[in-house]
């Protein structure tokens, strides 16, 4: 595939600055930390921080993990943004976890991988071409889930990140658009074994799940210098999971998830005309951002995402799914529906997704394929 440094400047504004309609995180670099990396939660609403029950508890909530046993491969791969029409680009997750009884609980590593395709670079004021170059970016984490007690679990996610958008900068610029970070997640899975809500007579025991994912804390990133480093984004996940329907042969659960961004930036001051007077102050750290965040417009900014899962089987063979992803139009506007199924045999299993979108977005149609391979234990 071949792209001017135009189109190419283009994209990357696209992906990493200002498209509402892609990420709706423009305040953050190194977005692709936040694509939903596996078919079955991307299916439910990408909701599934209370109901991760596989390997790919390592992005979705670590603690998941500590209710693992035996050992899980799983990868997924989904054709990015179609939309766009472009084979070079795409996303891969591969993850694998195993339950280690010394350890007293399981340990994950992954690996995510987003390819942006391959660039012309051409020279200034000319078309000709003077070369070429492969942009990417890729994140490695290492995780660990273990149990505190019957019914609560925690996890913990170390994380290298590296983004390499461009090997040269500008004109003007020190650096290029090659930079690595580092990150780290801390979580909690509440599992309870026995509930039952007072004068209702309601139990929730073994359908119950609710949990929080903090992640992507870390030192900013910086491209150029340090002074224009960017920060990761930090994200809070919030939420639920419940089994409506429990047995033998017929299940049925529903997640719902919620999503903050906990990145402060802050606007340039200007005069009384509204022209910038200076540079604006330097976005926050994480360890302050997940306080500071708050205050900028609060609540508006938390995304919305839920889902209903189906199986049928003992144990379950035939999964389907539905879901959908809400974003308000102030701050992005992503709204679709979700769909997806799935299917097990013995130590197999495969997932597909799929975003229904209008044809304005560039996520609609986009389709994403699992294959999980499990041996040596259950699912939970």
């Amino acid at each position: 595939m071949k792209r001017t440094l135009f189109s190419f400047a283009l994209m990357l504004i696209a992906l990493v600055l200002g498209s509402s309609a892609l990420f709706a995180q423009g305040e953050s670099a190194v977005p692709f930390l936040l694509i939903s990396p596996n078919s079955r939660a991307s299916a439910m609403g990408e909701a599934g921080v209370a109901i991760s029950n596989d390997a790919a508890a390592i992005y979705w909530n670590p603690a998941a993990l500590a209710f693992e046993d035996g050992r899980e491969v799983s990868i997924t791969h989904s054709k990015w943004l179609p939309q766009f029409n472009q084979s070079d680009l795409f996303y891969d997750f591969f993850t694998f976890s195993d339950h280690i009884e010394s350890l007293g609980g399981t340990v994950a590593a992954s690996v995510t991988y987003l390819s942006l395709g391959e660039f012309i670079r051409t020279g200034s004021g000319s078309p000709d071409e003077i070369g070429r170059f492969k942009s990417y970016e890729y994140a490695v984490t290492a995780g660990y889930g273990t149990k505190i007690s019957q019914s609560l679990g925690l996890g913990v996610n170390l994380r290298l990140i590296h983004s390499a958008l461009s090997p040269i900068g500008a004109e003007r610029e020190q650096g290029t658009g090659i930079a690595t970070s580092m990150s780290f997640d801390v979580a909690v899975l509440y599992k309870p074994t026995d509930l039952e809500i007072p004068l209702i007579g309601l139990g929730l025991g073994d359908r119950l799940s609710i949990g929080a994912n903090l992640s992507n804390m870390g030192p900013k990133i910086a491209y150029i210098d340090a002074a224009q480093a960017d920060p990761l984004p930090t994200n809070l996940r919030f939420g639920f999971g419940y089994q409506i329907v429990k047995s033998q042969y017929n299940n049925i659960t529903a997640a719902l998830d919620f999503n903050r961004l906990l990145v402060r930036r802050y606007s340039a001051p200007v005069d009384s005309a509204g022209n910038p007077t200076a540079n604006p102050p330097p976005p926050d750290p994480f360890y302050k951002a997940i306080f500071t965040a708050w205050g900028d417009n609060g609540l508006k900014k938390v995304t919305t995402g839920g889902g209903l899962e189906y199986w049928y089987g003992d144990p379950g063979l035939i999964a389907l799914r539905v879901g959908y992803f809400y974003e308000s139009p102030s701050f992005g506007g992503r709204k679709y529906l979700t769909f997806g199924a799935g299917l097990r045999y013995d130590i197999y299993g495969f997932d597909f997704s799929y975003i229904s979108a209008p044809d304005s977005s560039p996520l609609a149609s986009t389709l994403r394929f699992s294959l999980l391979i499990r041996w040596g234990g259950k699912e939970s």
